[in-house]
């Protein structure tokens, strides 16, 4: 029987690797077949398309025009750390300033598995239906690697994130709390003048993030479970003391009962606490990203605190007060980091925390010696 290809005559094209003798047998398996052409090099790699750069001009106009893909690359002018860009992201901020202030701010955290992803996603696509701009931003100034869950936001958030109304962006983790507090307001401040007139902050991980994220929203959310041990020892007082609103999460089904007698027993407990806002009684609430009726009674509940504080003035004193707490916070972080690169402390530290370490030195003695080298440039 003739086999069409093996009868055909053939060049041989054999690699070095085949036997001797065997380059122009037909019948050995690993024989290269002939016809196959590989294109060059050139022809494969094809030059990325270089992206326009943005004068401040473009940057502004997209801005207010609520361009996506120029917020985007507005916020990350904001997030780079190279001085040419920083004058100009803050050149930006200026020109955008008067156009941020519209929205409400919501913070929202949670124990882990507590389903915040979830909840915020239903709940953004349902204030998107109501005509509503939503912007997500995540913070996670605990972790200096992963720089918060930069994809898993987007992952989890697949159907919030396919909308042309909302925007979801994860906030850098500079390895520092002051740094990402930084950014993250910035953000923010961009989203508001993009017309996102809803922004949702969410903490990812645990730890002082709370605060972070408590010290730029006017309004903080707290995600709880139910039955998942003792309700009041597994949540840190100090996390329920900076709360506007409880959230026992995941009362749907089976687990409505002890979703509503965590949610007595809380109540409970903040009778004894003193609100986190003037004016406001912080409740608790039972919800479920799967029964809508319950994230429209949350939200009309943000909706009661935004009308109270506006009236009583509460919501522009706290955001007064939060612009002055950002500005001192980033003058103890300039001085931080021009001590820490002033030549002469550089070169004297290492010695002086050898001394501390081995007793030698009291740790005041040495806070004064190093003090004295150091002289922050004009």
């Amino acid at each position: 029987m003739h086999h069409p290809i093996m009868d055909q005559p053939h060049q041989s094209t054999a690699p070095e690797w085949v036997p001797e003798g065997m380059e122009d047998d037909p019948h050995f398996a690993c024989r290269l077949m002939p016809g196959v052409v590989t294109p060059p090099p050139d022809a494969v790699l094809r030059k990325p398309v270089k992206r326009r750069k943005l004068t401040l001009d473009d940057y502004e106009r997209g801005v207010l025009d609520g361009d996506p893909g120029i917020l985007a690359r507005a916020i990350t002018l904001v997030e780079s750390n190279h001085p040419a860009h920083e004058a100009m992201a803050q050149e930006l901020l200026t020109r955008l300033l008067p156009a941020t202030g519209r929205s409400i701010r919501v913070g929202i955290t949670g124990v882990p598995g507590a389903g915040k992803s979830t909840l915020i996603e239903s709940l953004g696509c349902q204030l998107c239906e109501q005509g509503h701009r939503v912007a997500v931003l995540a913070v996670d100034p605990s972790s200096s690697i992963t720089g918060g869950s930069i994809l898993g936001d987007k992952t989890r958030m697949r159907n919030l994130a396919s909308r042309p109304d909302a925007f979801i962006r994860p906030s850098p983790s500079g390895g520092s709390l002051g740094g990402v507090g930084r950014k993250s307001r910035e953000t923010l401040l961009l989203c508001e003048a993009a017309g996102h007139d809803v922004i949702l902050v969410e903490t990812v991980g645990v730890g002082q993030n709370e605060i972070t994220v408590r010290s730029m929203v006017d309004f903080f959310l707290l995600i709880m479970l139910a039955g998942a041990g003792d309700e009041l020892q597994g949540m840190k007082k100090g996390v329920i003391e900076i709360a506007d609103l409880l959230a026992v999460n995941k009362a749907d089904g089976d687990n409505q009962q002890s979703a509503r007698r965590a949610c007595a027993e809380y109540n409970r407990v903040l009778n004894f606490l003193h609100p986190a806002t003037p004016g406001w009684k912080t409740r608790c609430t039972t919800c479920s990203a799967l029964v809508p009726e319950t994230l429209a009674a949350l939200w009309e509940t943000i909706g009661e605190f935004a009308t109270a504080t506006r009236k009583s003035g509460a919501l522009e004193n706290r955001r007064r007060h939060q612009s002055i707490e950002w500005m001192h916070a980033m003058i103890s972080e300039e001085l931080r980091n021009r001590f820490h690169r002033h030549d002469r402390v550089r070169a004297l530290l290492p010695g002086i925390e050898k001394q501390v370490a081995g007793q030698t030195l009291p740790a005041a003695t040495a806070v004064k010696r190093i003090m004295k080298e150091f002289q922050p440039e004009n």
